[in-house]
């Protein structure tokens, strides 16, 4: 079993997590006047690298927190995770 380090709890069994996404998605600072293409691509093109890759994870069955991990993608190891208030 794949053991997952959460920056608040420690380490824990990978079924208590679940996968959000990439992370350091930054939105637009006024959606208002973004174009349909700047808006499509902020929620829906994300980028899908083999390597390392940072990405945003919850701790569904812990505390309930969300959390940044940079992942090797080709290996499936979690090379840091971090706070979302932390620079990677």
């Amino acid at each position: 079993m794949l053991l997952i380090h959460c920056p608040y709890c420690g380490e824990r069994p990978e079924i208590e997590f679940r996968h959000k996404g990439e992370a350091h998605i930054v939105r637009p600072e006024n959606p208002a006047v973004s174009s349909d293409i700047e808006w499509t691509e902020f929620l829906y093109f994300r980028h899908n690298p083999k390597g390392p890759h940072a990405e945003r994870w919850y701790h569904t069955h812990g505390c309930g927190r969300f959390f940044n991990a940079q992942r090797d993608t080709g290996t499936d190891r979690f090379l840091k995770t971090y706070r979302t208030d932390e620079t990677p």
